[in-house]
């Protein structure tokens, strides 16, 4: 069952937006408005996701969608306003919403368990090993199911692209795994494989045959996930014949990098 709550004109902060805009600055701050669905995934189970759409009139297919899944303890709604000193680069994390919203993306961005207090079930156990049995999972199959049913309004369920940071990334490279044939590229920040978790790597025997394109940002200052994960994965995809992209900041550490806004648009927008 679904159940649905709408915020019309959501915003995380006092200010308006100006007309033709869905973000906004003002000082140190920048927010963009949102609405918010609630899904019911079971029995006192409901999971509550953030959406907007761009302005103007969608593509006759629908608009494309960017999936973007938070970090560990920074509810998805945060995604949506930012201070400019904010940690975790998340200045740059609201400014990669606003660059995907201007280039005519779809942005959702479901919270995890906990009100989005908490993190993905995508490497830790017994989800790590029995993907089914999560509610991550329960989330992700109503989430699509509802994205196909118009809920979200116009898009184009063939023209999915997923990124995330940390606990985020992790759960971008389980689309990957778990969702195969359903995402066009990916793009991963500061994270690795699906089943990694920070200096804990271990690769499988063999990845996707139909690894989505991935892009990678990382920064070489990451002492929560090393670079050398990323590293693995990266260039095992690339050895199988898959297309990598990565950006490393040798400034940066577990956080958005300032180049991620410009490349994911343009690593999505090359799907198409």
């Amino acid at each position: 069952m679904l159940v649905v709550v709408w915020w019309l004109g959501c915003v995380p902060r006092p200010g308006a937006v100006p007309d033709g805009q869905r973000c906004a600055i003002e000082g140190t701050e920048r927010w963009c408005v949102h609405e918010t669905v609630k899904l019911e995934l079971g029995p006192l189970a409901h999971r509550s996701v953030h959406f907007q759409l761009p302005l103007g009139e969608p593509p006759v297919a629908g608009w494309p969608v960017a999936l973007l899944f938070q970090g560990s303890f920074y509810p998805a709604s945060r995604t949506w306003a930012a201070d400019r000193g904010g940690p975790f680069g998340a200045w740059y994390q609201t400014e990669t919403v606003e660059a995907l919203l201007d280039a005519g993306w779809a942005v959702i961005t479901p919270d995890t368990q906990g009100s989005g207090h908490t993190f993905w079930n995508t490497n830790v156990v017994p989800w790590s090993l029995d993907w089914e049995s999560a509610p991550d999972h329960a989330l992700m199959q109503t989430l699509l199911a509802e994205l196909e049913a118009g809920t979200f309004g116009p898009l184009d369920p063939q023209r999915l692209s997923a990124a995330g940071i940390s606990s985020g990334g992790y759960m971008t490279s389980r689309m990957a795994l778990s969702y195969p044939g359903r995402f066009e590229r990916l793009a991963i920040q500061s994270a690795s494989w699906a089943t990694c978790s920070g200096p804990l790597c271990v690769l499988p025997g063999e990845l996707p045959d139909d690894h989505p394109p991935t892009l990678f940002l990382h920064g070489e200052r990451d002492d929560v996930v090393p670079i050398e994960t990323m590293e693995r994965y990266r260039d095992r995809l690339e050895a199988d014949g898959h297309r990598v992209s990565s950006i490393i900041d040798p400034e940066a550490g577990h956080a958005w990098l300032p180049d991620a806004p410009e490349a994911i648009v343009a690593w999505f927008a090359d799907a198409g």
